[in-house]
């Protein structure tokens, strides 16, 4: 039976720190079920990614990308959202506080703080859910 040995796999990821994190996230993956790509030779999950990693069965690259996309918790759409004007379903803004350019900009000017007051009493707070 062979064992794998950190400098099996420091050829194909440079950075030990890294290593440890592909290789880590990979067993997790197997212990979740993904299958394995190599004989599993009655080695436990580490050793499997180890080994996976060492054998280039997978690609140090793609891991990489699928840890990031597991840690990312606001995923970001590569495609270029749709630029429309948004409908103010909260309290407008005191009149005296926002005068239309002739472009079209909004510009925003002092207020005092009846006005402000007032604006914030129309808000609504956001509904509680189980995450917070």
């Amino acid at each position: 039976m062979a064992r794998v040995t950190v400098e099996d796999c420091v050829d194909k990821v440079d950075n030990r720190f890294e290593l440890v994190l592909l290789a880590s996230h990979r067993a997790r993956q197997i212990s979740q079920g993904n299958p394995i790509t190599v004989d599993r030779d009655n080695d436990k999950n580490p050793v499997v990614a180890l080994r996976e990693i060492a054998d280039e069965t997978l690609s140090p690259e793609d891991l990489k990308e699928d840890l990031i996309h597991t840690l990312q918790k606001h995923v970001e759409v590569d495609e270029p959202e749709e630029t429309r004007p948004t409908e103010r379903s909260e309290a407008p803004a005191p009149q005296a506080a926002i005068q239309e350019k002739p472009d079209d900009t909004v510009a925003f000017d002092r207020m005092s703080e009846d006005e402000l007051l007032a604006g914030i009493e129309g808000l609504v707070a956001p509904e509680k859910t189980d995450d917070y």
